[in-house]
């Protein structure tokens, strides 16, 4: 097995992303364009982590995406469940506390963090509703979700352009740059199946969060998600 299947086993998905785990972060710049470095920075904005906050990085691979949290002194805990993913991230970042755990059941205590944020990982969580429940109970009181997924672009040629790119141009693309190019196919079909905008925001509302907005980056490619505990 080579790439997950859209019914997302947890255990097909974690030996996926361990099989790409070396040039996860070279293979997402060049099928990105670039973009993801952008997309990086909205969301350490977003999240705005501060001194002494205690941030959770659900998804985060090799802690590529945590750095930013860290360097503003904030307690980051970067938490993926590929093995694969931390342990090229401890290779890279020893000194950050890499933690193994399943979104759909977190090793935390109830009311621990100020911000968890995920980015291009709960698209490939098993049951989104229970994923996003975890996340809530974790959370302190009047803390926030900040979430970085692909979603569907809202102008209609873009669309249409996107949609080629996901099918036609990204698998050949990643059979040059990627270990695992097969898993990349699981990519396009795991964007082209995600909810949109106002759906996941429903979901949002559904797991207790209020407050639930969104905002499209690249034109809708990518839609940053956001709430509040209460």
């Amino acid at each position: 097995m080579t790439r997950a299947s859209l019914d997302k086993q947890p255990h097909e998905v974690a030996s996926m992303f361990d099989r790409v785990a070396a040039n996860y972060d070279l293979t997402n710049d060049v099928l990105s364009l670039g973009q993801d470095r952008v997309w990086r920075k909205e969301v350490a904005k977003a999240v705005d982590a501060r001194p002494g906050q205690k941030v959770l990085d659900l998804a985060a691979g090799t802690a590529t995406s945590s750095l930013p949290f860290a360097a503003t002194g904030a307690y980051v805990v970067p938490c993926d469940f590929s093995l694969g993913m931390l342990m090229e991230g401890k290779r890279r970042n020893s000194w950050l506390p890499l933690t193994a755990g399943d979104a759909t059941k977190l090793p935390f205590k109830d009311d621990v963090f100020d911000t968890v944020t995920i980015s291009f990982g709960l698209r490939n969580v098993q049951d989104t509703d229970a994923a996003l429940r975890e996340l809530y109970r974790v959370t302190k009181p009047g803390g926030q979700v900040v979430i970085c997924e692909f979603s569907q672009p809202t102008w209609a040629p873009l669309r249409t352009v996107y949609t080629e790119y996901l099918m036609r141009a990204l698998p050949p693309v990643a059979r040059a740059v990627s270990s695992n190019p097969d898993a990349y196919v699981y990519l396009a079909e795991s964007i082209r199946a995600w909810p949109d905008q106002p759906a996941l925001a429903g979901l949002l509302q559904k797991a207790g969060w209020s407050k639930v907005a969104w905002r499209n980056l690249s034109g809708g490619i990518v839609a940053l998600h956001r709430g509040t505990k209460a």
